[in-house]
């Protein structure tokens, strides 16, 4: 409240300034001094019809207050707080997408983004962020990613002799619904849903091989013996069974005298029987591995054996067999651990130097058309990226809210950051970029490419020697 004074000894002299000389607004600062003149500076004299104005101002002033962490209209607020009450770091406001945030500090409701505000992350469903609360450090950084990002579940495998078709890829609440080639029937739940706790309603199910195998007989004979003789000589074609899952089946088993036999006078009867055959669900050589296989490499009782190339230890079973259940026997067989703890990129890269290529991709939002075509491309083509040593790294977001991530590991925003570039890069083996690709490509010309190179004119010979193969 202010008491006019009038008289030639005293007055109140009001100053009205905007920050940066800028018009007077609730952003900008309203500072009022209250002044005693020096005794030689002449002073005009305030009339009583300008008080209401300066009343008016100073109400202003107390009306206009700052709100902090994030809930103003501009953004220039905390620099010029920062100039202000300069030695007191203030982080950069927060604002969640996909979530609320809600901060406290001991410094009362306008300091809520100095140094030491504690902020809890609340985010949506079907979202989670990487901290549910962040602290505002000296270094003028949150402590971590606050930003809420879509839950994603791991990649589903193809079942063999089948697919699926999913609503939203492997994002929360995708369902996804398998289906099994004619001849076979699904073996475990139809349904997938991608849950929020980044877990697939059920596991991947089976397609078996139900449908007997069919054969076909010969037409019905009639042979009469040449006179003077008592028997006639019969030939005829052995048949052959067609099986849905395995196609021609010649090992058929007669019972009953073969063709080119002698029958005496009467009726004879032959029969053909014809075995369908067992198999489990196709095996993958490891990363960085090759896999050998007897028999036809998936029937009952078939064996295959794992090794290692060069500088790669093995983890798991190193030989499994096909059990009577159409299940193998062991522990998945795997050639590589992939550390994403590391600080830089160039130690991330060297874990792959001479062992893997990788294809970087970037995108700038998980909910880009352009990734989004991309990754569901290449996830029906897992076993051609397996083949030919691709592993896919994955960059999503701008930083701070950027995420990457190798298969099922995170990487740190920080790492994730060093390894951004183009859209789409390829990589070899000794770490030259061969190939950088602006739009989304299909597997088929991402493969031909690969094919091409030296090194994978010799990992084909091998692979064709141990019987790895795959449709993509």
């Amino acid at each position: 409240c202010l008491t006019p004074v009038v008289g030639p000894d005293c007055f109140w002299r009001i100053l009205l300034s905007g920050a940066r000389g800028g018009p007077l607004e609730s952003r900008n600062a309203l500072e009022v001094f209250l002044q005693a003149p020096s005794s030689d500076v002449e002073v005009p004299r305030l009339d009583m019809d300008m008080w209401p104005l300066v009343l008016l101002s100073v109400q202003l002033y107390f009306c206009s207050g700052y709100e902090g962490s994030g809930q103003y209209a501009y953004g220039d607020d905390e620099d010029w707080y920062s100039r202000r009450y300069k030695g007191t770091p203030w982080c950069t406001p927060i604002k969640v997408k996909h979530g609320d945030v809600s901060c406290r500090t001991s410094r009362g409701e306008h300091y809520r983004n100095v140094m030491g505000t504690r902020c809890k992350i609340r985010c949506k469903q079907g979202y989670e962020s990487q901290s549910s609360e962040v602290v505002c450090m000296a270094s003028k950084h949150w402590s971590s990613n606050y930003a809420c990002r879509e839950i994603r579940c791991p990649k589903l495998d193809m079942p063999a002799n089948g697919g699926y078709k999913c609503s939203d890829g492997s994002y929360f609440n995708s369902r996804c619904e398998f289906f099994c080639s004619a001849g076979f029937s699904l073996k475990g739940q139809k349904i997938a849903t991608c849950q929020h706790s980044k877990s697939w309603s059920a596991g991947v199910p089976i397609c078996v091989d139900m449908d007997p195998p069919k054969i076909k007989c010969p037409n019905l004979k009639d042979k009469w013996a040449e006179p003077g003789k008592l028997t006639a000589r019969v030939t005829w074609d052995t048949p052959e069974g067609v099986d849905t899952a395995d196609g021609i089946l010649t090992d058929v088993t007669l019972k009953g005298k073969p063709s080119k036999s002698d029958f005496p006078e009467g009726l004879h009867k032959m029969s053909y029987t014809v075995l369908d055959l067992r198999r489990c669900s196709p095996l993958f050589a490891p990363d960085n591995g090759y896999m050998k296989c007897d028999s036809d490499g998936d029937n009952y009782g078939a064996t295959c054996e794992f090794t290692c190339t060069g500088g790669y230890e093995l983890q798991g079973s190193a030989a499994r067999v096909c059990q009577s259940g159409l299940t193998w026997s062991g522990s998945d067989t795997t050639s590589m651990n992939i550390n994403v703890g590391v600080r830089t990129a160039a130690a991330l890269l060297d874990q792959f130097y001479e062992k893997r290529r990788l294809l970087i991709i970037s995108a700038p939002t998980a909910a880009n058309h352009n990734y989004r075509f991309q990754m569901t491309n290449l996830q029906h083509a897992q076993c051609g990226l397996d083949l030919r040593h691709v592993t896919v790294i994955e960059l999503v977001g701008t930083y701070p809210a950027q995420i990457g991530r190798i298969r099922h590991r995170l990487l740190p925003p920080a790492l994730a950051l060093q390894i951004r570039s183009f859209q789409m890069v390829l990589v070899d083996k000794q770490g030259m970029d061969k190939q950088r690709y602006p739009f989304p490509i299909t597997s088929a010309e991402l493969f031909t490419t690969i094919d091409t190179f030296p090194l994978r004119k010799d990992e084909m010979v091998l692979q064709q020697e141990a019987g790895q193969n795959c449709q993509s």
